[in-house]
């Protein structure tokens, strides 16, 4: 690729589809994939994402929110999209918009129900959640009987999956724990199945799950962050190609005497004769205030240049000293090589807050 000339946020869709295979050989063929496309697909470009991924015949997407399948439906997809936090407000949109609800307290199981019996629907598709230990959302294992006996009631909906999350399927030292939600989840869904008379879809593991629990697989499993290239370990990692670079340029280079401070409230004094680099992205580009005063770095020509003073909205500063560089020369914040992991380590934050806070005033280029 020539250097930019801008700020740019490139997209290997190459990267993707290697992410994509990687994963889906891990499954058994007959297992079905999701791909969750929420939060812009984790900051890249869900419609890009998803359409792409269509096209590689992905089975199922998942968004957090209603708005998000709308965008998708909009843009023409037509695979399955389930919403994993709707609001009752929503109801009657999802329908009109063939999403797909999860459902996972009394609340929205009764207010789904009731939408769907006023618009006259038979056996629409809806996914029940249980709650295995993540605490976060989801029916408790004493509410099997309770959820059964409402849906029995109606013919309005029909339950295509039953699932649940795993809390720590990255982390081994939580083994016994996580082996326990899946034992947990088993049971749940024996018993679920027992009394509605029918099987559902059964899927609990997202990308670590996946890599680390195939007894979890089931019929379906979901990747996020596995597509877009990381996956919670060194050693997934290796196998990953992180889909994104951000990159920019330098806008200006400053000389610095030693006393002299660099932007807003002085957060940086230089204590010896200093070389500082502006680059044009900022907070309101989805850099932090977290970042900034030796947290964050730009690398320039092979060489790290660490961001000092504060993250301004539009513009941050780089010690460049050490560094041959001009006006104009490229910054790359973070890539395959230097990936978005890295970086956010340097202010205790993870790959997925860095990605998904990209703006979309930053500029999408895809590479297919």
């Amino acid at each position: 690729m020539p250097k930019t000339q801008e700020t740019v946020l490139e997209i290997d869709l190459n990267a993707l589809k290697h992410n994509y295979q990687h994963l889906k050989n891990k499954v058994h063929p007959e297992t079905k994939f999701l791909a969750v496309v929420k939060a812009f697909a984790y900051g890249s470009d869900s419609v890009e994402i998803a359409t792409y991924l269509e096209s590689l015949n992905v089975d199922y997407f998942a968004v957090a929110y209603v708005s998000e399948g709308i965008q998708l439906r909009d843009a023409g997809i037509t695979k399955p999209i389930l919403v994993l936090h709707p609001q009752s407000v929503n109801f009657e949109t999802i329908i009109e918009r063939c999403l797909e609800p999860s459902l996972y307290s009394q609340y929205v199981l009764n207010a789904f129900i009731e939408v769907a019996e006023a618009k006259k629907q038979q056996n629409y598709p809806v996914h029940i959640k249980f709650n295995t230990g993540l605490n976060r959302l989801g029916f408790s294992e004493k509410e099997v009987t309770q959820v059964s006996d409402r849906l029995l009631k109606t013919k309005s909906v029909k339950v295509a999956s039953m699932f649940s999350h795993i809390a720590a399927s990255e982390d081994l030292n939580e083994k016994a724990f996580t082996l326990n939600q899946i034992q947990t989840f088993k049971n749940i869904t024996q018993e679920f199945k027992e009394q509605i008379g029918y099987h559902p879809m059964m899927h609990m593991c997202n990308t670590s799950g996946i890599l680390n629990y195939p007894e979890a697989h089931f019929d379906m499993v979901r990747s996020g962050i596995g597509l877009y290239g990381y996956g919670n370990s060194e050693k997934a990692d290796a196998f990953l190609k992180p889909i994104a670079t951000l990159k920019t340029i330098i806008s200006q280079i400053h000389k610095i005497n030693t006393g002299d401070s660099v932007g807003y409230n002085r957060a940086f004094i230089a204590k010896r004769p200093t070389k500082t680099a502006t680059i044009p992205i900022g907070h309101a580009d989805g850099i932090g205030r977290q970042y900034g005063k030796g947290k964050g770095f730009g690398v320039i020509n092979g060489k790290k240049a660490p961001f000092i003073g504060n993250v301004c909205m539009d513009m941050i500063m780089l010690d460049v000293t050490d560094i041959n560089c001009q006006e104009g020369d490229e910054v790359v914040l973070f890539d395959k090589k230097t990936t978005a992991a890295s970086f956010s380590e340097t202010a205790n934050t993870i790959s997925y807050e860095i990605i998904t806070s990209i703006t979309q005033r930053v500029k999408r280029i895809f590479l297919k």
